[in-house]
C-alpha cells in the first residue's frame, strides 16, 4: 500500500509517496509524468518516511546539503535503476551530461546499445525528484534541458546549491523542454 503526503515546498507543492519500505515518489504538482506509478488505492496519510523527506527537504531549501538520506524504494528497469543510482553519487552543487552518464561502463552493461537519449528517458522517469538528483544533469553542450519540473524550476534548484550558471543556457527548442 502506497501512502502520500504534501510538502509546500518555496518552489510550489509537492506530492510525496511512501510504502512499507521507503519513499516512492516526490513530484512537483504538475510537472511532467506526475504521480506515475502511484498505486490507484494510496491513501493519504503521513508516514515516518514521509517525515524523513520532509526533514530532507527543509534542510535542502535553506540552501544546505543534507547530512541524511531518508529511505528509498525505487522501483523501474534494471537499467532505470543503474541510471537512478548513478544520479545519486552525483554531488551536491555539481552537474554531470546525459552523455556522461551514457559513457558509464556500469550503465553500457544495462543495455546492449547506448545513447544519451536512452540516460535521458531513464532520468526523465525518476520518480523521486530532487533526492534522486536528475536536475543536476545538463546537456554535454551547456543546454538546461529535460527537467520533467520545468526549466525554470531545474534552474531555482542549481542556484540554491550554487552551480555556476554561466556555461549554461536554455535552449530555443527541442523535445525535452
Amino acid at each position: 500500500m502506497q501512502y502520500t503526503t504534501h510538502y509546500p515546498s518555496p518552489l510550489g507543492d509537492i506530492l510525496l509517496a511512501a510504502d512499507e519500505i521507503g519513499l516512492t515518489g516526490l513530484w512537483f504538482e504538475g510537472q511532467k509524468y506526475y504521480a506515475s506509478q502511484l498505486e490507484p488505492a494510496h491513501e493519504e496519510k503521513n508516514s515516518s518516511f514521509h517525515e524523513q523527506a520532509k526533514e530532507w527537504l527543509g534542510v535542502y531549501f535553506s540552501g544546505k546539503e543534507p547530512n541524511f538520506m531518508p529511505p528509498l524504494h525505487l522501483t523501474g528497469t534494471p537499467f532505470q535503476l543503474a541510471v537512478w543510482e548513478l544520479l545519486c553519487k552525483i554531488p551536491y552543487g555539481k552537474t554531470t551530461s546525459y552523455k556522461e552518464i551514457a559513457q558509464n561502463p556500469a550503465i553500457r552493461k544495462a543495455l546492449s546499445k547506448m545513447s544519451a537519449q536512452a540516460v535521458g528517458g531513464a532520468v526523465g522517469h525518476n520518480r523521486i525528484s530532487i533526492i534522486v538528483p536528475c536536475h543536476r544533469v545538463v546537456g554535454a553542450n551547456g543546454s538546461l534541458t529535460g527537467y520533467a519540473g520545468g526549466i525554470d524550476k531545474k534552474i531555482k534548484l542549481l542556484t540554491l546549491e550554487k552551480v555556476d550558471m554561466q556555461n549554461f543556457f536554455i535552449p530555443k527548442k527541442g523535445t525535452a523542454l
